[in-house]
Formats: C-alpha cells, structure tokens, sequence
C-alpha cells in the first residue's frame, strides 16, 4: 500500500474501489439527477467518509452498502491518496474471484451496476475522466 503515513486516515473525505470480479470491474451506473456529481456516468464502488473510519474501512463498508459484498481488508492490492473536490480522497484496488459476481445484491444508490473490462471502462465517455486517470495509475504500476 503507497502512502503509508496518512493510512490511518487523517483528514480524508472519501474513498473508491476499483473492484475487480475475475477480469472485469464492477461498475456503477449513477442516478441521473442533476443535483448529483456526474449524473448518469459510469461510476466505481466508493462514498464518504463516516466519523473516524480508515479509508480502507471506507471504502470496505461503502462496497457493502453499494454491492452487497463484504471484502476483508487483505484484498484490497493497491491504495493511494489525491486531493479531490472534497479534499484528500482515497483510491484502492481489489481483486475478488469471478464467481463472486453472483454475490453482488445491489443497493438503492444508483441505476443499476453491470461488469467491463478494464479497457471498455476507460474508453467509454460516460466513465468518470478522474477514475479513469487513476484506473490508468494502478493498472501501470508495478
């Protein structure tokens, strides 16, 4: 995990998951109302931060409400730490089998949520530009 100094968390708004299922990510369509930050787009797993939780318990417990999936924390493979509109944000990666897919009971946030590949998520123009910078980032590196 990068960024160890600040992974207890201090002063971070929220965290995402790039949550992969086999070879393909979980992705989220977003509700398409306009008071909301990129109605409509292609979304990944991710929420704000509640009281003085972590960012991986963030982002672990937002995955449970949004997926239905309950992820020990030893799955998440990669973190790292950007300043976000909000402020300091969280992005992780984790890698799940395939056959959890049939697992995933989606909550009441968004319209529905589907799997892509890697490459049809950044290519797509209803993909999140920034998550899609940070896809890129964690798919290069090492």
């Amino acid at each position: 995990m990068t960024q160890e100094t600040d992974i207890a968390g201090q002063g971070f708004a929220g965290a995402k998951l790039a949550l992969f299922l086999g070879d393909h990510l979980a992705i989220i369509l977003r509700d398409n109302t306009p008071d909301i930050p990129w109605p409509g787009h292609l979304d990944l797993p991710a929420g704000a931060r509640e009281g003085s939780e972590s960012p991986q318990d963030c982002v672990l417990r937002e995955t449970r409400e949004e997926l239905g999936l309950t992820i020990a924390p030893r799955y998440l493979r990669w973190g790292q730490r950007f300043i976000g509109r909000a402020g300091p944000v969280w992005f992780f990666a984790a890698h799940l089998p395939k056959a959890r897919a049939h697992d995933v009971v989606f909550g009441n946030e968004g319209q529905g949520w589907r799997l892509m590949t890697p490459a049809a998520y950044l290519a797509d123009p209803l993909a999140i530009p920034h998550f899609q910078d940070r896809l890129r980032l964690y798919l290069s590196s090492p």
